[in-house]
């Protein structure tokens, strides 16, 4: 993980376009809960841009989100690094985080599309002191966090559009699903992801057929868990694991996508 850090911070320092890649600390609440996560973009031109609520995996804010958020917002977007655990909450290890993540992802999902709706607006309420436009929103995430960012389609949210990559695909059972859902989709999936069953995506793929949505799936071969983060390594034996080259198709494709979607707005 330092190598892939490293190698992105190398590649941040040297690109003039991200040579004021800004990373600031933003606070908000949903209810009684803070949450605390950061608003990443190039501070080089003051030109309004289109905004992104990133959700990171399951470990939450890290340096390494930061890291991934800072090589998607380049000078296109501006980023925020959502919060969905609670200011100050932050995972020491996979066992801590996968309880975290557990107690949002179960059947019942209200907190979590709220506390993800929370972050949309936290995003929004940047306009003005970041270079944002906030009438051009989308929403991408990375597992758990590909899993959060459609809980906004589902929730009825309209933004420009929802990426995820490598997410679990299941809605909570005793989640409400919007008859109507408003927001474009676009799911890349690794289709060696032992995590996600035909069973799983014939059931997504029938679920926004219901609901009337705009959607694409896209399964990658080869690809397992975590392919888009270089810092999950190459284990062979692990389920999450980085693909390079679904990576780069990846977020290739989650680029046209939203550029497509926010030259529509």
């Amino acid at each position: 993980m330092r190598c892939a850090l490293l190698a992105i911070g190398l590649l941040l320092a040297t690109a003039p376009a991200l040579a004021k890649m800004q990373a600031k600390p933003v606070e908000w609440s949903v209810g009684e809960d803070r949450f605390s996560g950061y608003v990443v973009y190039d501070d080089a031109g003051k030109a309004q841009r289109p905004g992104l609520v990133m959700v990171p995996n399951w470990m939450g804010v890290t340096e390494d989100s930061l890291a991934r958020a800072s090589a998607v917002a380049g000078d296109d977007y501006v980023v925020l690094v959502a919060d969905v655990y609670g200011a100050g909450v932050r995972p020491k290890n996979a066992g801590e985080a996968g309880k975290l993540a557990g107690g949002l992802r179960g059947e019942d999902r209200a907190t979590l599309r709220a506390r993800i709706e929370g972050a949309v607006a936290a995003l929004k309420a940047q306009a003005g002191a970041a270079p944002l436009d906030a009438g051009r929103i989308g929403a991408f995430g990375f597992c758990f966090g590909g899993s959060t960012v459609l809980e906004l389609a589902r929730g009825g949210t309209g933004l420009a559009g929802v990426v995820s990559l490598h997410g679990g695909l299941a809605p909570g059972a005793k989640s409400t699903t919007a008859t109507t859902v408003k927001t474009p989709v676009l799911v890349l999936n690794g289709a060696a992801d032992k995590g996600v069953s035909d069973a799983d995506i014939a059931a997504f793929e029938k679920e926004m057929d219901a609901a009337g949505a705009d959607w694409q799936f896209v399964d990658f071969a080869g690809a397992v868990h975590c392919f888009a983060e270089p810092g999950a390594g190459n284990d062979p034996a692990s389920n999450c694991r980085y693909d390079e080259r679904a990576a780069r198709r990846a977020y290739r494709m989650m680029d046209d996508f939203f550029r497509e979607r926010f030259a529509a707005e």
